[in-house]
């Protein structure tokens, strides 16, 4: 989806990692007052790449930096069949036409069976290909993920695309900056995935609009990569164009060795770089918020927006209790997932279980849920499912035997792909089913089927609620 601003926004941040890569990257200033950004690396998919390449044909242009687009498979692929042709003759287009565009361009490619395909937002980061201090664009709403590196990535249409293709740069209106800081250790049972459901829920979803968020305090440093992916990667849930962490030590020791990171002498040189464009200890910023790690709990989404959720011992809020200006959308969300206000979703049914996505896709999240789901079984007239971010996830997972907890526990262990996320693919929803989803957006028809329902939950409460067959407290399962 389209989502620039068309006129520049005043902003007064200074310091900041977001001023600094921004300003390292402009080429130039528009007739508009945008900037012109160059933009590092490039990551094309097969659904919103076929028409920026058709452009360039019709123009007669070439992609002017091959060697800075990288490319991979993950939305349309079917997650059990996955033999050639595709079953789904649109699936099996779209495939054909990313292999004729890379083969043309040169462009490099990670197809299925490559050892390293899989969702774009999960395979970037594992190969070393995402950054510190890159600026980073893709077709795809959640390329913000990215920003866990100390990178400024930001989804793009597909025009947009088409632009990156031939000139490798984007015209942007800069953000402002928004300090979100959050402080002190999570309580047992509450994951990364509640921390930025959290802050949407605090924030709104509409809260980030014309901000890049930088994700700050002692919460984040004590994050993994993979958590810190986990929040960055829903700043679009929340408004925001981008979001980022600083880069530190956690991220240094994630990148080196590999395939992409720079290596012996470069390997020091760029450390000493990355650390160069942190934000400044006197950083100025056009906002800043503060959370405390201990207010966060264990958050499942309610209704047709990521900023619609609860605690999962706090009743869906009434409408009295909501600001005016929410009181529409919450109407329509009850009406839409047939709940009630004041009601608790815990002991909600649940029929669809599902532990995937960019968002909750890579081997920290499957060995969470695995601690859930070992010794267990998913309660009778449930379907789970399990799909790895990546090939690499895939035998990673399998190398520590997760694959056979989830096997034993009753789940479905799948191939790679975006699957039930967005249902671009065979996996959907049907009917009213209602899903348990460790996915990132919970809109009408998003997983599938017009009148489906999605709550959001971090891979741990997906398991927990797989193993009970509804919406359960995934502390119940701790010891």
């Amino acid at each position: 989806m389209e989502m620039d601003l068309d006129f520049p926004i005043r902003t007064m941040s200074k310091g900041t990692l977001f001023d600094k890569v921004w300003d390292l990257h402009t080429v130039g200033t528009l007739p508009s007052g945008q900037t012109q950004l160059f933009i590092g690396l490039h990551l094309i998919h097969e659904v919103t790449s076929p028409q920026a390449f058709a452009m360039l044909r019709d123009r007669g242009l070439k992609v002017l930096f091959p060697e800075r687009t990288v490319a991979t498979v993950d939305h349309i692929v079917p997650t059990t069949n996955q033999a050639r042709p595709f079953v789904d003759d649109l699936a099996e287009e779209m495939m054909q036409e990313l292999e004729k565009n890379c083969a043309e361009h040169h462009i490099r490619f990670y197809n299925i069976g490559s050892g390293q395909q899989g969702i774009v937002h999960v395979i970037a980061p594992e190969l070393g290909l995402t950054q510190p201090g890159m600026t980073v664009a893709c077709g795809d709403s959640h390329t913000s993920t990215h920003g866990a590196f100390g990178a400024i990535a930001f989804g793009i249409g597909t025009s947009q695309v088409r632009d990156v293709l031939a000139s490798q740069t984007l015209a942007l209106a800069k953000l402002k900056v928004r300090r979100i800081e959050v402080n002190g250790s999570l309580k047992p049972g509450v994951y990364a995935k509640d921390v930025i459901l959290h802050i949407i829920r605090t924030l709104g979803v509409k809260g980030g609009v014309g901000y890049a968020y930088e994700y700050a305090g002692t919460t984040f440093e004590q994050m993994s990569m993979e958590e810190r992916m986990t929040v960055c990667n829903m700043s679009i849930e929340g408004g925001a164009r981008c979001g980022y962490v600083n880069p530190d030590q956690v991220t240094y020791d994630y990148l080196k060795g590999r395939e992409f990171a720079p290596k012996g002498e470069e390997w020091e040189k760029a450390i000493a770089w990355w650390e160069s464009i942190r934000s400044d200890v006197d950083a100025e910023y056009d906002d800043i918020v503060v959370f405390d790690a201990a207010d966060i709990p264990p958050t499942v989404t309610w209704g047709i927006t990521p900023g619609q959720g609860v605690a999962i011992n706090e009743p869906i809020p009434t409408p009295e209790s909501l600001k005016e200006e929410d009181r529409q959308i919450a109407a329509e969300a009850y009406a839409y997932m047939g709940l009630q206000p004041g009601q608790l979703l815990q002991g909600t049914p649940i029929d669809v279980c599902f532990i995937g996505s960019c968002t909750n896709g890579r081997l920290s999240d499957l060995r969470e849920a695995a601690k859930v789901a070992k010794g267990r079984r998913v309660a009778a007239g449930v379907k789970a499912f399990v799909v790895p971010g990546s090939e690499r996830v895939k035998r990673e997972a399998e190398a520590e035997g997760l694959d056979q907890i989830f096997i034993a526990a009753g789940f479905e262990w799948r191939e790679p792909g975006c699957s039930m996320c967005l249902a671009m693919n065979p996996d959907k929803l049907e009917g009213r089913q209602i899903s348990a989803s460790a996915s990132n957006r919970n809109f009408k028809g998003r997983q599938g089927s017009a009148t489906g329902r999605t709550l959001l939950m971090s891979p741990a409460m997906v398991a927990a609620a797989a193993v009970t067959g509804h919406v359960t407290d995934v502390r119940e399962f701790m010891n």
